[in-house]
């Protein structure tokens, strides 16, 4: 017999989960209106129709004007973002794995390096790194008028850091066609080599045979475009830098701390990840008589890379985030750029808002990509 609704535990649960979800509604319907009445109160318009309006502001290293609309420079900013954002993580993956692989080695010295390395940049508050790099680092490089160019690659000056860079003949797309396609012939082989390794057993080299299909792709395609690919490098012309590519020091000290804060925290994640590789399969790499080099890149890092990728997509949504520390040296990312538009009397609800929904919609993206290399890496039962 059933017991009475008062005493039904799922009843009570439903009744639970409606009151909570209520109240959050009546908590929102309350903020909500709150808002609208302190904003007819004090006439701040809620609208977005500032959007269309000039901007008046300017971004160093842009051609953006300031007659351009504030809708632009939010463009403006969130490019910027996205650009130290995939740079950063890419680099921070390569260095903090490096890192977390090196606080394993048997090598006294690589391995207390790397140790010391860990526990000075992830014990700093990034804040600290953004502007300590760029007071003590960037602004430290000699005046353009002094500056010097090595090996005919590198320029470095407080005005920015010049380095070597394709140039494309004003056939981009085409070029990204061609890239397009060599990654997929790449991924194609690649897959090719690993079924003939599951059919046969043979050795897959998979990135030997994918590498050079990547090679071979892109080669035909720039014959069949002409070679258009060039290179420029970076020279004084007065007082500007020309040829290249250049960085200004706001964003190559956001670069460098977002990197060394961010690769310290996954360093820590792949050593954590290796350890927790069983041992036996390490010793049954050995048994095969595998080189250290290839126990861990063909056995251990596969599998610590699955137990990784979770913690890691974190450290990537923190370092996306993080970039928002860039205020900090006025470097124009997306919220240099609305703090200035706020400040030239855009409404600052409707511009925050905007804000938080470009930053919410980054960080889903993010986390689908993530999600979707760890349902690829997961294990699959059978």
């Amino acid at each position: 017999q059933r017991p009475p609704l008062w005493r039904d535990v799922r009843i009570l649960r439903v009744v639970f989960q409606v009151a909570v979800v209520a109240v959050v509604v009546a908590f929102g319907l309350w903020l909500w209106n709150n808002l609208q009445t302190n904003a007819d109160t004090t006439n701040i318009p809620l609208g977005f129709d500032y959007l269309d309006q000039p901007a008046d502001l300017t971004v160093p290293g842009n051609d953006f004007n300031q007659s351009q609309p504030v809708k632009d420079a939010v463009i403006v900013g969130l490019g910027n973002t996205i650009r130290v954002a995939a740079a950063g993580i890419v680099l921070a993956t390569i260095l903090g794995t490096l890192l977390g692989i090196a606080r394993l080695s048997t090598n006294w010295l690589l391995s207390n390096l790397a140790r010391a390395y860990v526990e000075v940049f992830r014990n700093i508050p990034l804040l600290i790194i953004v502007v300590f790099s760029y007071s003590a680092i960037f602004l430290r490089f000699p005046r353009l008028e002094d500056a010097r160019t090595y090996g005919g690659v590198f320029l470095p000056s407080v005005r920015g850091t010049g380095t070597v860079w394709f140039t494309t003949d004003d056939k981009g797309g085409a070029i990204a066609i061609v890239v397009l396609v060599a990654m997929a012939a790449t991924w194609a082989v690649t897959r090719w080599r690993r079924a003939v390794h599951d059919r046969t057993g043979a050795r897959a080299h998979g990135v030997l045979f994918g590498g050079a299909a990547f090679v071979v792709t892109m080669l035909a395609g720039l014959a069949v475009l002409g070679f258009p690919l060039g290179y420029s490098t970076p020279e004084l012309d007065g007082r500007r830098i020309v040829g290249g590519i250049t960085m200004l020091p706001e964003y190559a000290a956001l670069l460098f701390a977002l990197v060394v804060y961010t690769a310290s925290h996954i360093a820590e994640i792949v050593r954590g990840s290796i350890q927790a590789v069983p041992k036996g399969q390490n010793e049954a790499a050995t048994a095969l008589a595998l080189s250290g080099g290839q126990r861990m890149r063909l056995i251990v890092l596969p599998q610590a890379m699955r137990i990784a990728v979770p913690a890691i997509g974190n450290q990537y949504l923190n370092l996306t985030k993080n970039s928002s520390l860039a205020v900090a040296i006025s470097f124009f990312e997306l919220t240099k750029v609305t703090q200035v538009s706020i400040a030239n009397r855009a409404p600052a609800v409707p511009s925050y808002a905007i804000l938080l929904a470009i930053y919410l919609t980054l960080s889903l993206i993010l986390s689908a990509v993530v999600n979707i290399a760890n349902r690829r890496l997961a294990l699959v039962e059978r």
